[in-house]
Order: structure tokens, then sequence, then C-alpha cells
């Protein structure tokens, strides 16, 4: 058995390589690419012998994505994705002092996947659909986010010297087309008072929008509210500044493309019919859920064990006297975020949902405290699911709780 500790950087592996009795064999400085994991398989048939089995060889490195990860995994290793705060508070061991170094690093990785590893997770073996639904989920969600970054900007600058632009437009997406087309159009308020009703029907025609000529009456009449001036200068500056609006146009156009590929690659995915079968998920929660929770049947053993890489399931710290049940902040936030979207989404879809939601806001939990109850407990349904490959159904699903709250 070889052991392997990869500290990985843009474009090069600090890797080292020891033996099952924490022997140093070799320690080499790699590049990313084709010939770095050439020069990987080499070292490793230099000291492992002829007759090495790749499954004997355990690799230990802070990522689980990447063409150099999937070289590991293709070779036949057993690739360790090792959380980077694991690999921090292991490295205290070694010394408090926070030095660092990539050889230290790596050393440290080989040393945690030599001592450790029955307490690591290996990198899962999802299915080459689930990876590619993996791609554009996230690639969609961080478009969003990305969206909703640049939106945060604009509203602030727009407050700064056009707040007649957010009472005009409130009831309207500021992040929807139209609405940043007319604000492209007037910048500043003194152009924003020159739009005529009939330029704003125009661009609210062009999308669509219902109940246009009410509309446009009411956003010109907004606009040409009375409101505190800025210098002409400072205010053609902050004009110059809703560019911004721009740059939201042009991931509006991104999203929508690529929220057709999520769709297309999670339906075709086998797993989508049990996915779309839970209460609250629709095509793109469920293209989220499924690329972060990944398919490999063999990943969780249990629904525990789903729940906990969820986050929905809460930690208990007991010391001497003290006792208590708090929530997993460390968690994946792309799963948390879709979870808590099909959670809230499920409070109508289901009426089992519904009533567990009442019983733990009855217990006097908070809003987030009960959503994330439900979450948790749709987590634990899903896991059963998959693992009967069966379709949801309601009156199973909550049967347990009906009964108990009969009683």
């Amino acid at each position: 058995m070889l052991l392997i500790g990869d500290d990985w950087a843009e474009d090069h592996h600090d890797v080292e390589v020891q033996d099952e009795a924490g022997r140093k064999l070799a320690a080499a400085r790699l590049s990313e690419g084709v010939q770095g994991i050439a020069k990987l398989h080499e070292l490793l048939a230099k000291h492992g012998g002829g007759d090495l089995d790749p499954a004997a060889v355990m690799v230990g490195i802070e990522t689980d994505r990447g063409s150099w990860v999937q070289a590991l995994i293709a070779s036949g290793y057993q690739v360790y994705a090792i959380n980077p705060r694991q690999a921090a508070r292991f490295k205290e061991r070694y010394a408090t002092s926070g030095a660092k170094s990539d050889k230290g690093d790596a050393h440290a990785l080989a040393d945690m996947v030599r001592i450790d590893r029955d307490q690591l997770r290996p990198v899962a073996g999802d299915s080459e659909q689930a990876q590619a639904v993996k791609v554009v989920a996230r690639a969609h969600q961080s478009l969003i986010w990305e969206r909703t970054r640049t939106f945060q900007r604009l509203r602030s600058t727009l407050r700064e010297y056009f707040p007649a632009a957010l009472s005009a437009y409130a009831d309207l997406e500021l992040t929807s087309t139209d609405v940043l087309e007319l604000l492209i159009k007037a910048p500043a308020p003194a152009a924003g008072a020159k739009l005529t009703r009939t330029q704003i029907v125009a661009v609210l025609a062009r999308h669509r929008r219902r109940h246009r000529e009410a509309r446009a009456a009411a956003i010109q009449t907004a606009l040409r509210e009375p409101q505190l001036g800025l210098p002409e200068p400072v205010t053609a500056a902050y004009a110059a500044a809703t560019a911004h609006a721009r740059l939201i146009i042009a991931l509006n156009e991104q999203i929508a493309a690529l929220e057709v590929q999520v769709k297309a690659h999670f339906l075709a995915h086998p797993d989508a019919e049990t996915y779309l079968s839970m209460p609250g998920i629709a095509e793109i929660t469920g293209a989220r859920v499924l690329a972060e929770f990944g398919d490999d049947p063999a990943r969780y053993a249990s629904a525990k064990a789903r729940k906990n890489y969820a986050g929905t399931s809460p930690i208990t710290r007991a010391s001497g006297k003290s006792h208590t049940v708090q929530a997993r902040y460390v968690r994946n936030n792309r799963l948390a975020d879709a979870l808590q979207r099909q959670a809230f989404a499920a409070l109508r879809a289901s009426p089992g949902a519904r009533r567990y939601y009442d019983k733990q806001r009855a217990r006097e939990a908070g809003y987030n405290p009960a959503l994330r109850q439900v979450g948790n407990r749709l987590v634990g349904i899903l896991h059963g699911c998959l693992k009967t490959r069966t379709l949801y159904d309601e009156a199973t699903a909550w049967s347990h709780h009906a009964h108990t709250q009969a009683a």
C-alpha cells in the first residue's frame, strides 16, 4: 500500500509518497496536466513495483473536482477529498506556530490518509450524467448569485442619486430586462422625468408585460415626483455607474440559456423521476439537489449520513452540565440553499409537510429552525425513495407522524 499526500496549486502539485509504516519514500513537485500525471505514475511504479494494485494507492487531496482528480480516479486509485478545515486541524499536531509550506502540507495529507482514512470519505463514484448535471447546475446558480451581487450594487447606487427609480419600478423586478432597459434609456432623474408614456409602454410591450397602460402611467408619475437632487456633474457620474444594468441584462441572457441546459441534463438522468416526485422540487431545484448529493449508491450508508452531509440535522454539544442542540453552519451552502427552497415550497404542496411544520412551530421553534426540520425530514424521505427505487407517496412519507399526532 502507498499513501500519497497531494498539495495542489493552479499549475503544480507537491506530492509525498509514504509506505504503510509512514516512512517517506519520495517527494516531488509535478506540473499540472498529462506530463505531471505520467510522472506520478512513474513514481508509484518505482516504489510500488510492477505488480502494484491501483486500489492499494490512497491519495489525499483538498479538492474533489478537476481533470487531475478525475485522472487519479480513472487510474483506479482511492482518492480522499479532504476538507481544508479538517486538514488545518490535523496540521496543528505538528506545530502551533502557523508555519506553512507546500512540502509540509503534502506530508500532512499523506499522514492524514495513512492514520485517519477510516474517518475520511472517498471521492464519490458519481456517474458521468451526474457530473454533467453538477457542472451546469453550479454554473447556473453561480450566475444567479453574481446577478444578485450586481443588483445590490445597482440598487445601492440608485438609492444615492435616483431613489425615484426604485419607487417607480417597485411593482416590477429591478433585475428584469424591461426595467433595466428603461433605466438605461433614462439613467438620471431629469431624463426619467422626460420619459413619455408611449416610450414606457413600448418597452413593457416588447417584454409582454400585462396591464401595460396602467403600469406605464404609474411609472411616469413616480419618475416625475420632486426629489432632492445632486450637482449635475455628480449626477452624471452616478448615471455612468448604472453600467451595472447592462451587465445584469447580459447575465439574464446567460442564466436563461443555462437554465435550458440544466433542465435537459437533469431530465436525462435516471433519478430525475424520483426527485421530481418529491414535494417542493421542480427541474432546477431537483438538478441542484442531485448535483450536490451525487448518484453514487454507496456514498451514504444511511439516511442519517445523508442528513449530516446536507447539514439539515442538528449538532449536539454535551460537556459536563452543558447540553445544547445547534444547527450545522459548516455545510454545503449550495445544497442547503436548494433544500431550504424545497422545504418552503413543500409547505403548500404537501399536507404532511405542513402539519410537521406547524407541529414544530407549536413547540415554539422559530421560522428557520422549523423549516430546517421539514427539510431534514424530506432528506430522509428522499434517501428512502432512492434506496428502494420508489416514487414519493404522501401517505407513506408522513404516516408515522400522522399516527403520532392522532394518538
